[in-house]
């Protein structure tokens, strides 16, 4: 179960750091993009601001305690913080990079999981998944 514990507390981290990411990227992306990205940014943080709270819930449920404060999730996120000076082609890469990197940890944390019988945590990793590869999907298309 600490193993458990532990994955969804990064993934409440690294969903804090992403939200952060992707208001700097709808604040700062530029060129003929523009539009179209900064409606997409916004999208994607609403969309994110509600995994944050529902892994830390989950967390909360089967008995840990999520990180909550900039300084914790910036000691255990997997995420970098992003650079100001990107190009909107940058930014897109970057969400995109990020998005793997999570699918990946969730499919580890599949696993977990199903040692301990545990298939509601299951299920959110699963539909978790389905949601960031769909997103990687789409903004690959988009920077092709």
């Amino acid at each position: 179960m600490e193993k458990l514990h532990l994955l969804l507390n990064k993934e409440v981290a690294n969903f804090s750091v992403l939200f952060t990411k992707l208001h700097h990227h709808h604040w700062y992306v530029k060129g003929s993009a523009f539009y179209t990205l900064h409606e997409k940014f916004e999208e994607l943080y609403d969309e994110v601001n509600e995994l944050y709270d529902e892994f830390a819930e989950r967390l909360l449920t089967i008995g840990g305690k999520p990180v909550s404060n900039l300084k914790g999730y910036l000691e255990i996120t997997s995420l970098a913080e992003v650079n100001d000076d990107l190009t909107a082609k940058e930014m897109v890469k970057m969400v995109n990079d990020d998005f793997n990197l999570i699918v990946d940890e969730l499919k580890e944390g599949i696993v977990l999981a199903q040692e301990i019988n545990d298939e509601a945590t299951v299920d959110l990793f699963v539909t978790t998944i389905s949601q960031l590869e769909k997103h990687v999907w789409m903004l690959s298309a988009y920077n092709e």
